[in-house]
């Protein structure tokens, strides 16, 4: 599975609670939209930490990695080919 689909369905089945009929677009902010609060924000790293076995630094949760789809696939793959 693609990241943009592991992190879709972790956003649909744990945010939207399985609502297949909300779309979100890539670039759409998880937090200016109320998709995700600030627990969720914790909720969203533990999914990446353990999904793609990488370490989230505290100065890495800013909505430039976390707040989209878009940022957070760039962010995983940046972290992914940092451990290569």
């Amino acid at each position: 599975m693609q990241i943009e689909e592991k992190v879709r369905t972790f956003i649909q089945d744990n945010f939207l609670l399985g609502d297949k009929n909300r779309v979100i677009k890539e670039d759409e902010s998880f937090l200016q939209n109320g998709i995700i609060d600030s627990t969720g924000v914790l909720e969203l790293v533990n999914f990446i930490e353990e999904t793609y076995n990488i370490k989230v630094e505290d100065e890495e949760l800013v909505p430039e990695n976390l707040d989209s789809i878009k940022n957070l696939i760039a962010y995983i793959s940046r972290k992914q080919s940092a451990k290569i």
